[in-house]
């Protein structure tokens, strides 16, 4: 199937979205990478306010780079998501709706995905001056001194996915 959907819909979705489905994404998403991570979950644990609402949030793994004359944003292709699955179960405890990204998940990560009825969604790795063609603004709003990795959050309009974890279990990485 395909999807034209906006980000606070997800929650509403997730369970009709299936592992494969091509999804335009729009809405605000926020970008955090490993650093970023990091520093979400000292305040976590600190119990400081952190720079975004996770509940219904969709968190895509990038750093993008540094936008070119004229262009909201420069390169913005996914990262290896692996790296974020040490934080992944406890952000969607906390109501993360979705995470963007490339490549196969844990165990742990695919266990809190069915069941906080969450998505998991890939986007195409090599391709990151293309994708920033479907982001339309981009202010960071954490962090700046991470330089790329600094939390961002980004407008999307029509952004290209697949669900490749669906809020099921069913993994376009299973074999």
């Amino acid at each position: 199937m395909v999807y034209n959907l906006n980000v606070d819909e997800i929650a509403y979705y997730s369970k009709k979205l299936c592992a494969g489905d091509e999804v335009f994404l729009s809405g605000i998403v926020y970008t955090a990478r490993d650093a970023a991570h990091k520093r979400i979950f000292s305040l976590i644990e600190s119990g400081d306010r952190l720079p975004f609402d996770i509940k219904g949030a969709c968190i895509y793994y990038a750093g993008p780079t540094p936008a070119r004359p004229g262009m909201p944003i420069g390169s913005c292709g996914p990262t290896t998501s692996s790296r974020m699955d040490v934080y992944a179960p406890k952000l969607l405890d906390m109501g993360l709706a979705a995470m963007i990204g490339k490549g196969k998940r844990s165990k742990e990560v695919c266990d809190a995905i069915v069941r906080n009825n969450a998505v998991y969604f890939c986007s195409i790795g090599g391709a990151g001056a293309l994708a920033a063609m479907k982001i339309t603004d981009c202010e960071v709003v954490a962090f700046e001194e991470l330089g790329c990795e600094s939390v961002k959050k980004l407008s999307f309009k029509d952004f290209p996915v697949y669900v490749a974890i669906d809020c099921n279990g069913n993994s376009l990485f299973n074999d």
